[in-house]
């Protein structure tokens, strides 16, 4: 999948959810859109690392301790 097949789906979704909008506007979108996005992100590539926080972080272009922070954040340390 490409990097141009990501940013299509985004859009696709996000066309969506102003269709189910219907009129009325959204508030707090780009929260919102971080966290949607942010969590499926972090499950994917910690499994892809096999939950190598310092593998993922490099991958991520984080730094360890700001991975872990998101990772306490969405809930997913194990």
């Amino acid at each position: 999948m490409s990097k141009k097949h990501i940013e299509e789906c985004v859009r696709a979704s996000l066309e969506g959810y102003f269709r189910d909008l219907r009129g009325t506007e959204p508030g707090g979108m780009y929260e919102m859109m971080v966290k949607v996005v942010e969590r499926p992100l972090l499950e994917v590539v910690m499994n892809q690392a096999d939950h190598n926080q310092s593998r993922a972080a490099e991958w991520l272009g984080l730094n360890r301790n700001t991975l872990r922070k998101k990772l306490v954040e969405h809930k997913l340390l194990k």
